[in-house]
């Protein structure tokens, strides 16, 4: 007789939620209907939401013992993620957003991948979904090569080595030997999280088995201000990891370059400069016009344009005016976390902390 299956290894599921009361719920609905015969805990960090995202996780966590919930009143990212961390106990820890949906053997796919490849860290694609026009053309922008140039975890692409991957299943060792995530990066935390992963020598695997429904930012001012916070924030990456730049990061703020001095020179000296934001609006409409396949009205047709530029304009603009002092206080910030002073995680669970008031 063949000896019984070895139990999976126990998974953490850790959630940075801030203002996410049309999603959660589902979220969370979505992570304990796995398909994963290991044990599985949620933990949702609660940042100062001003919706009824707090009662909702309160609810969430009445409801089902496996979720508890822990307070993060800087309401930022990654120190949302650290303090999830802390509080769970398991060896592997998986991110989800809270507008995030998990297919239902996403857990597992996970845990096998990072047994067959080694890896430190896995994880898949982000895969947009919009329930209006507007968030449908967002999604068409997001998985355009147009869009955001050739990454595989938005465009999708063969299983291999990453530069990072969307949101990350991860082996606990590796996350407490690096520190967990640098607290001062409010946005691109989890690309500077891989840069340290691999310079430590830890492989970042990217796999098309992995994809995660992704909400888009529901207007065009949302999604401006998301963009523009990733353009800063990968400004602070190049400045803090010297030689982390790419082609691919330089593209927006070099198109934005082009078409205000192309439309400056245009006015001031001769039309012919007009030929350069002339060829930007060009390449939008072509590749506008490469995915209107994948929407299904020609109001979300008509809102692509506008999401490829703004993510471009808004990227790059945020890109050049990223200011110094924001590199230099992340740089006087970060420290190597000795041994002694890394979180312990509890060894039983801890009760689920109070809800935050909005």
């Amino acid at each position: 007789m063949n000896p019984p299956d070895p139990q999976p290894p126990a998974v953490s599921v850790i959630m940075p939620v801030l203002n996410e009361s049309r999603h959660l719920r589902t979220a969370v609905r979505h992570i304990l209907d796995q398909r994963y015969a290991g044990e599985i805990e949620v933990v949702i960090a609660l940042g100062p939401s001003s919706d009824d995202t707090d009662e909702i996780a309160a609810a969430l966590a009445a409801e089902d013992p496996r979720v508890r919930t822990v307070p993060n009143p800087s309401g930022r990212t990654p120190c949302a993620l650290n303090a999830a961390i802390a509080a769970s106990r398991h060896p592997i820890v998986v991110r989800v957003d809270g507008h995030g949906m998990l297919p239902p053997d996403y857990v597992a796919t996970a845990v096998r991948l990072l047994e067959e490849t080694g890896a430190a860290n896995v994880g898949g694609v982000m895969h947009a979904e919009g329930e209006t026009a507007w968030e449908d053309a967002v999604a068409a922008a997001m998985t355009s090569r147009v869009g955001v140039g050739n990454a595989a975890f938005h465009t999708g692409g063969a299983a291999g080595p990453a530069e990072t991957v969307y949101l990350g299943v991860f082996r606990r060792e590796v996350l407490e030997r690096l520190g967990g995530y640098n607290e001062e990066f409010i946005r691109a935390q989890d690309w500077e999280l891989n840069y340290r992963i691999r310079s430590d020598g830890g492989l970042i695997w990217f796999s098309p088995e992995l994809r995660v429904s992704y909400r888009p930012r529901p207007t065009v001012r949302a999604l401006a201000r998301q963009y523009l916070h990733y353009g800063r924030w990968r400004r602070v990456v190049t400045r803090f990891h010297r030689g982390s730049v790419n082609l691919r990061y330089l593209a927006p703020p070099t198109a934005l370059l082009g078409v205000v001095a192309g439309l400056v020179a245009g006015a001031a000296w001769h039309p012919v400069a007009l030929v350069l934001p002339g060829g930007y609006l060009a390449m939008v409409l072509a590749g506008s016009v490469a995915q209107w396949r994948q929407l299904p009205s020609w109001r979300s047709r008509a809102w692509l344009p506008v999401a490829l530029a703004t993510m471009h304009m808004s990227w790059g603009w945020g890109f050049l005016t990223s200011p110094r002092s924001l590199a230099r206080r992340v740089i006087a910030a970060r420290r190597p976390m000795p041994a002694d002073e890394r979180r312990e995680r509890p060894a039983e669970p801890a009760e689920s902390a109070p809800p935050q008031a909005g």
